[in-house]
């Protein structure tokens, strides 16, 4: 029999518990060993719940009881949830998480611990949901030289461009509609402003590449600038808006990540990943291009995949698994406007000034062309330059909309 604890009784860890209920004799079956939920560790009342005989308030009681071998964190944040886990590690528990902020930002150190005292951390939900894409990358792709990956990491954003584009209604009124469903929070700052996929971008980012990508390090831009003009002007160019978490190497060894709405051409692998689903592609010298598609975030999706990793932690009890990365240094991650990439502009400068700044350009739009543009507007794509050769270039000129061309 062995043991877990789940700290955090919210969406996921009570989806958790009913995964861990509900498909118990399987569950058992693929690890060779019983499990059960021995506590949940949380600060609610959970009276009414069927599982509220394991509540306990008391981390302690987790950490010093010698019968619990793994840990499910799902608390969220970096603070409390990284104290917990730190202390589980350090008491030779197992922690499974779904914890994409302390993984992308402390997550080095905890595998370094977990590494020490012979134990797993294992986090294949903190990106993608239910998507299985840790794995992926680092066990069956490993013959491969691993030099690209992007995707559609955040649900909530890709719904709002993708209602963008299908009702051809403005971002302020689908935002708030995906609010009404439960798809972008009260407070939508992390998902539309881009910080929940880079987070997500920094950890695929440090098991393809090998080393740490801090998301204090990366460029990131949201879609909260992102007008029904731009989403026209994509469809004229065959190409969707999308907000993409993106990491690739360059030439000389070093690597680029960030998170930016892109345009990307209708025939992408990533074109028809709509709604709430996300998409990740993949690019190994070996095997190509690959994607995962799925259901990136909610309670079942997740804990599927929480769940998938308990397993895998009872399986590798007396065999830790051997995931991390090394610390980077300085400069190993290059700043993203230094790196060359063809953009979109939209602007209200006329034709004089685009020229002298560009000379010849692929006009998408021009003023009276489209009805819903604002007055004297121009649209056009550009060849390949630098961000900061691309400011340098327009400091003159009043810019509406700028974003990479994928």
């Amino acid at each position: 029999m062995v043991n877990i604890a789940i700290l955090g009784f919210g969406t996921v860890g009570s989806g958790v518990a009913e995964v861990m209920e509900e498909n118990a004799q399987s569950i058992s079956h693929n690890a060779a060993e019983d499990i059960r939920v021995k506590y949940i560790v949380d600060i609610r009342d959970l009276s009414g719940s069927p599982f509220a005989d394991k509540l306990t308030r008391d981390f302690s009681v987790v950490e010093n009881d010698p019968e619990v071998q793994v840990v499910v964190e799902t608390i969220g944040g970096a603070t409390v949830a990284y104290e917990y886990t730190k202390r589980a590690l350090l008491a030779g528990k197992s922690v499974v998480t779904s914890n994409k902020e302390l993984v992308a930002t402390r997550g080095h150190e905890l595998l370094e611990i977990a590494k020490r005292k012979n134990v797993n951390y294992l986090f294949e939900a903190s990106v993608g949901g239910g998507i299985p894409i840790i794995r992926p990358i680092t066990q069956c792709l490993t013959a491969n030289e691993l030099d690209e990956i992007y995707g559609i990491l955040n649900g909530t954003t890709n719904y709002i461009l993708t209602r963008m584009i299908t009702d051809g209604a403005p971002f302020a009124e689908i935002l708030k509609d995906a609010q009404r469903l439960g798809y972008a929070e009260a407070d939508p700052t992390a998902d539309i402003e881009g910080l929940d996929a880079a987070r997500k971008i920094c950890i695929l980012a440090d098991l393809c590449f090998g080393k740490s990508v801090d998301p204090e390090s990366i460029s990131v831009e949201g879609i909260s600038g992102v007008t029904l003009e731009d989403i026209e002007y994509a469809r004229r160019l065959g190409c969707k808006l999308k907000l993409l978490g993106r990491a690739y190497r360059l030439p000389d060894g070093h690597i680029t990540a960030y998170v930016a709405p892109h345009l990307i051409s209708k025939t992408s692998l990533l074109s028809n990943v709509d709604g709430v689903m996300n998409g990740i592609v993949v690019h190994g010298n070996a095997l190509g291009e690959c994607m995962f598609y799925g259901a990136g975030a909610g309670k079942r999706p997740t804990a599927s995949a929480v769940v998938a990793d308990v397993i895998d932690a009872v399986k590798h009890m007396k065999a830790r698994k051997y995931i991390g990365w090394e610390e980077s240094e300085p400069g190993w991650v290059v700043n993203a406007e230094d790196v060359k990439t063809r953009w979109y502009i939209r602007t209200g400068s006329g034709l004089e000034k685009i020229g002298r700044a560009f000379g010849d350009v692929r006009l998408i739009s021009y003023p009276g062309d489209y009805p819903g543009a604002g007055p004297g507007e121009y649209a056009f794509a550009t060849p390949e330059l630098t961000g900061r050769e691309l400011s340098a270039k327009t400091s003159t000129m009043e810019i509406r909309s700028r974003f990479r061309i994928l």
